[in-house]
């Protein structure tokens, strides 16, 4: 059985990763998002308890994780993200590598949505590398549109959207439509013979 192509994606804040991820899949990839699996392993053990040990049964009202109580403790303090973050990489790293492990037969090309992938270090276990990139102007309406805002924490513990696109083997533009970002999309797919 011939392994598919594995690809590492990612892209600054509101710069389209998750529009790109589902481009993919309808161009035949299967696909993931760590942060789903992020979501999944934070209201599950071994996570859930490592945090309401840390940080008190607020954290995880109901047995959920609070997000937002989790950001803004760890954003508020580097050493609690850099805790937090050794909990759930090694976790992240293992649950993808699983799923690479059980793609179906005939899988050609699998693309891992992962925002910090030259942070953590995660771009060594993929084939190929890809940066979504957007114009500031763009990224920062379409993260007003979410109700999110572009600066602050959020955007300063990553790489900066030109760094990203330098490392990464191959940058998309996405300024413009979907249909658009699915044509480069679908012609970097062809080019990498998928």
């Amino acid at each position: 059985m011939s392994r598919p192509l594995t690809i590492g994606l990612t892209g600054g804040i509101a710069a389209g990763k998750s529009e790109a991820l589902a481009a993919f899949e309808r161009l035949g990839a299967v696909t993931i998002s760590s942060d789903a699996v992020v979501h999944e392993l934070l209201d599950s053990e071994p996570l859930l308890g490592r945090l309401t040990e840390r940080w008190g049964a607020e954290v995880a009202p109901g047995g959920r994780v609070d997000r937002g109580r989790v950001g803004e403790i760890v954003f508020a303090d580097p050493q609690e993200l850099a805790w937090l973050e050794a909990q759930i990489h090694p976790l992240v790293g293992e649950r993808i590598g699983a799923w690479l492990g059980s793609l179906p037969q005939g899988a050609e090309i699998a693309v891992v949505e992962v925002p910090l992938l030259f942070e953590s270090g995660m771009d060594a276990a993929f084939d190929t590398t890809v940066a979504v990139v957007t114009s500031d102007p763009v990224r920062r309406a379409r993260a007003e549109a979410r109700g999110q805002a572009l600066v602050g924490e959020r955007e300063a513990r990553q790489l900066a959207q030109g760094e990203k696109a330098s490392r990464a083997e191959h940058t998309i533009e996405n300024d413009g439509t979907v249909e658009q970002l699915e044509r480069a999309l679908s012609a970097l797919v062809e080019g990498l013979g998928g």
